[in-house]
């Protein structure tokens, strides 16, 4: 899975000199979290909902309503955008956005070809991806295994499923000895998985429906 399958493309920006105001307008009426701040073709920074809502003055302040336009009219985006800004290339696997974005403490990354900017990538669409992966939406089976953590375990794991089959499989837990799966199982006979996994000799700790 690579980042610009899940990004969303060609993103609303804005430039340095737009005003707040006009940027939390855009926001709203997009739904959107963040604005990319270009310059002369270039990325040169990004602006959150929250750095906009942080710009704004206190309800506790002691200027006027007149003087609180005043100040807000004159107010522009380059005053609040955060820079330098990270970024991800459109061909970067999606674990690497994902890393990222858990590193940083960010929701959500430019994505770029060069030095063009593409895209988007949020902490949503990696939660998309995650869903689409796992086969959440599939139903089924949920089966955690712990299998000896040797080369062809896995596959000898594997040969207790059929008739039903295997969408999708993760590596939840590195144990003693031990390497910990969650597999998704669909189709014919999934009730029976389990039974035939442990008749094999295979360590299942947990079973749920999908």
């Amino acid at each position: 899975m690579l980042v610009r399958d899940w990004m969303t493309k060609d993103p609303v920006v804005v430039a340095p000199d737009t005003p707040v105001l006009e940027a939390i307008r855009l926001l709203k009426e997009k739904g959107f979290r963040r604005l990319p701040v270009m310059e002369g073709g270039r990325l040169v920074g990004l602006v959150t909902d929250k750095d906009l809502k942080d710009a704004m003055p206190s309800k506790a302040t002691t200027l006027s309503v007149w003087e609180m336009n005043y100040l807000l009219a004159k107010l522009t985006v380059r005053e609040v955008m955060a820079r330098p800004v990270v970024t991800v290339e459109a061909d970067a696997p999606l674990e690497k956005a994902a890393l990222l974005m858990e590193e940083r403490k960010i929701g959500g990354l430019p994505v770029m070809e060069g030095e063009r900017l593409v895209g988007i990538i949020t902490v949503t669409d990696v939660l998309r991806a995650f869903i689409e992966v796992l086969g959440l939406k599939l139903g089924g089976l949920r089966i955690a295994v712990d299998i000896p953590d040797v080369p062809g375990a896995l596959a000898q794991m594997a040969q207790a499923v059929p008739p039903a089959n295997i969408v999708s499989i993760a590596t939840a837990a590195h144990l003693p000895g031990y390497q910990r799966l969650v597999m998704r199982v669909v189709g014919e006979d999934v009730e029976g998985v389990p039974k035939r996994l442990e008749a094999a000799g295979e360590r299942v700790v947990d079973v749920r429906p999908g």
